[in-house]
């Protein structure tokens, strides 16, 4: 699965936070994550390769922040649950 210290690595040379993203430090790293992956991904894997625990307030959250992105255009939700970067 992906490495959440690659992650962290990855968001810190990110260029500044793009003025269409909300300014949490989550976000840079939760698209550094689909940045790493080809396929989609759900909440779980995407709140583990953050590095937080995977408990229920910790998943729905990082799912908020997937839906916001949506909302936002930068990633699709192709199939309930399943997110991934917009083509």
């Amino acid at each position: 699965m992906l490495d959440s210290l690659d992650l962290q690595e990855e968001a810190d040379r990110l260029p500044a936070v793009a003025p269409d993203l909300p300014e949490h430090p989550d976000y840079p790293r939760i698209l550094a994550a689909f940045n790493h992956t080809t396929g989609p991904l759900r909440a779980k894997d995407v709140c583990e390769a953050l590095g937080h625990e995977l408990l229920p307030k910790n998943v729905e959250g990082t799912r908020a922040k997937l839906k916001r992105l949506v909302k936002l255009g930068i990633l699709t939700e192709a199939d309930t649950g399943n997110f991934a970067r917009k083509q």
